[in-house]
């Protein structure tokens, strides 16, 4: 497991999997519409819709810590930064 401790390994699993996650999600609710019609925005479903789609990463990170691998961790938990400032943002 030593050869996938690697920072840059993590930052890439850290931003594909909520990308992958969330439009997985978006097909699961059918939120295709809400979507299209921009209700999306105003509801404060896109800022929810992020913060979901980072659980993945933060069960990553917990599995990661207790094989100790720690630099996959912690570029797991560096990928999904973006992901959590921009939920942040768009609450505000």
């Amino acid at each position: 497991m030593d050869r996938f401790d690697r920072y840059w390994i993590g930052i890439l699993v850290g931003l594909i999997l909520p990308a992958a996650f969330g439009i997985t999600y978006i097909e699961v609710m059918n939120l295709w519409f809400a979507l299209k019609t921009l209700q999306f925005h105003a509801g404060g479903v896109l800022s929810k819709l992020l913060l979901v789609s980072v659980f993945p990463d933060l069960a990553l990170i917990f599995v990661f810590y207790t094989t100790d691998t720690w630099r996959l961790a912690k570029g797991v938990l560096i990928g999904a930064l973006p992901y959590i400032l921009a939920s942040l943002m768009v609450s505000l």
